[in-house]
């Protein structure tokens, strides 16, 4: 590729897919440079530095999983809605493993900002307002829905349930069933 077709977005583009097929630590410049046949020092008119590129990184992915909860959820309510959600970041993970390990880093205070961001927030809670949950009790129930599809996929993505019976697929279903009884049966502030 030549030099005058690099914009920040080929780039940052580049790093995820590199992401994706070496692992999220090989994002470098010296290798994207490489990528594009150009000299390293090239693609700072581009790109900050290497943490700049590994937030930008991190918005993209945002931004790509913000797309797919929206098509996957749009119309649903409850449960439906829910395995939704959580099927699309599931698939997500396993489609792009470079790009979910760029979510799984701390966030930068830019991409806490960004417009990806918000829209992921957005339809997540749009999603918990379908089980009527306070609003005082949302960051609650997107920390423990967060806590539990992270979790699961972390442990998926390392293998380590996969050696035994039944498949993983049964316990990610009882693990959605639980916490729509979960979310259905949220006690409000008062009680808690």
């Amino acid at each position: 590729m030549a030099r005058a077709n690099l914009t920040p977005a080929v780039v940052i583009t580049a790093a995820a897919d590199l992401a994706d097929r070496e692992g999220f630590d090989a994002i470098t410049l010296s290798a994207l440079a490489r990528r594009f046949g150009v000299q390293t020092a090239s693609l700072y008119s581009h790109v900050r530095d290497r943490s700049a590129l590994l937030d930008s990184v991190h918005e993209l992915a945002l931004g790509e999983l913000a797309d797919r909860i929206a098509i996957a959820i749009g119309g649903l309510s409850g449960r439906d809605a829910l395995v939704a959600l959580a099927d699309a970041h599931r698939d997500y993970a396993r489609q792009f493993p470079g790009r979910w390990a760029a979510l799984q880093r701390p966030a930068a205070a830019s991409t806490v900002q960004s417009e990806a961001a918000g829209q992921v927030v957005a339809l997540t809670l749009a999603m918990l307002r379908g089980y009527r949950l306070p609003e005082t009790e949302l960051v609650h129930a997107t920390r423990l829905l967060a806590a539990t599809i992270n979790g699961f996929l972390a442990l998926e993505a390392s293998g380590s349930i996969a050696h035994r019976e039944p498949p993983a697929e049964l316990s990610w279903r009882r693990a959605l069933d639980a916490l729509d009884t979960v979310f259905r049966s949220w006690p409000t502030e008062g009680n808690s």
